[in-house]
C-alpha cells in the first residue's frame, strides 16, 4: 500500500519541526532560565543614603527571623522562590548583592517596591513586620544554585 503526501502536509510537517527546534532551543538559554537570568540589583544600590544607615531592631533575634521567615511564605515566595533563589519573575536574594546590601536599603526597597519590575510597593505592611522580612532574608547568606535548591542557611 502506497502513502499519498500532499505537499501541504509536507510543509506543515516542516513547518511544526522548526518550530519545536526553536522552541527547545529558546527554552535552554541562559536568559530564560530561572536561576540564570541577569538582574542588576540596581534598585539596592539606588537607595537613599537616609534609608542605608538605618538599623534593623530585630537583628539577631531569633523570634524576629522565624516571624520573618512565615512573612516571606506568605508574601514573597511566589516570586522569589521557596529558597529566595529567585524565579523568572524575581532575583535571587542569596547574592552578594542583596546579602552585603546595608539592611536599611533592603528595608526601603521592600518599603518602596520596584513596580515597573513588578516587585509590590509593601509599605501596608506593618514596620516591624518589613524588618522581620529583612532580618530573615539577611539571615540566608550568599549561596550557590546547589546548595539554594537544597535549602536556605538558617
Amino acid at each position: 500500500m502506497r502513502v499519498r503526501t500532499s505537499k501541504a502536509w509536507i510543509a506543515t510537517l516542516c513547518v511544526s519541526a522548526v518550530l519545536v527546534a526553536w522552541t527547545v532551543a529558546a527554552e535552554q538559554t541562559p536568559e530564560n532560565t530561572p536561576r540564570t537570568k541577569q538582574f542588576d540589583y540596581k534598585e539596592i544600590a539606588g537607595a537613599p543614603a537616609k534609608a542605608r544607615v538605618k538599623r534593623n531592631p530585630y537583628e539577631g533575634k531569633s523570634e524576629a527571623l522565624a516571624a520573618g521567615r512565615n512573612l516571606f511564605e506568605q508574601h514573597c515566595v511566589e516570586c522569589h522562590g521557596e529558597t529566595a533563589t529567585g524565579s523568572k519573575k524575581a532575583p535571587s536574594l542569596r547574592v552578594a548583592e542583596i546579602q552585603s546590601a546595608e539592611p536599611g536599603a533592603i528595608f526601603w526597597v521592600l518599603t518602596n517596591g520596584v513596580v515597573r519590575r513588578g516587585m509590590p510597593v509593601w509599605s501596608k505592611l506593618p514596620e516591624p513586620q518589613r524588618w522581620q522580612v529583612v532580618a530573615y532574608i539577611k539571615s540566608l547568606g550568599v549561596a550557590n544554585e546547589e546548595a539554594a535548591a537544597i535549602s536556605p542557611q538558617k
